[in-house]
């Protein structure tokens, strides 16, 4: 009895599945995701993870909120700094994080809906603007920044440029010359 009782404590189950989410997103992809999977994973009933997460929408957006919020973390540590520091933090979040960037900006979220992953995909957009002096009536200028570091980081992700510019001794230059086109 005591046995069944110890399989089914855990911790801080709702860390351990996000952090089982996680390790199978970048191995897998979003599609590799499911509850019943993570449930198994983190070593807990298959009804367990839905006391966390109703669904696998919720799951999604939970790990896409975490991202965000990654991806302010590393825009706030450049804000005393530059705008094309901050480009190269959000360039460096994405190439380093694939999977969590792509699922971040995937179609298959709603990034209004729930609320905190609005108010974190909001956070990290707003720290842009920040930096680009832009009042809100104006936002093009912070739009075309976020255009182009985004752009740059899709590319470098999906891996479309010619490879001799993929090389680890040569990127640094490029982002750095592409992104010396931030004077906003």
């Amino acid at each position: 009895m005591s046995s069944k009782k110890s399989e089914y404590h855990h911790g801080d189950l709702r860390e351990s599945l996000l952090k089982a989410a996680r390790e199978t997103l970048e191995q897998e992809g979003a599609s590799g995701l499911s509850l019943r999977d993570l449930a198994r994973r983190t070593g807990v009933s298959h009804g367990a993870p839905y006391r966390h997460f109703a669904s696998r929408q919720d799951l999604l957006a939970a790990l896409a909120a975490e991202g965000f919020n990654e991806l302010s973390q590393c825009l706030r540590a450049k804000e005393d700094t530059s705008l094309k520091a901050m480009g190269e933090a959000y360039i460096a979040f994405a190439v380093v994080n694939p999977s969590l960037y792509k699922l971040m900006f995937s179609p298959e979220l709603d990034r209004t809906k729930p609320q905190f992953l609005s108010d974190s995909a909001s956070e990290a957009f707003n720290r842009l603007r920040k930096q680009t002096g832009r009042a809100d009536q104006d936002q093009s200028g912070t739009l075309a920044a976020w255009a182009l570091v985004h752009g740059l980081s899709g590319i470098l992700i999906d891996r479309l440029l010619a490879k001799e510019l993929l090389d680890p001794e040569e990127l640094p230059e490029l982002i750095e010359s592409v992104l010396g086109h931030l004077d906003i």
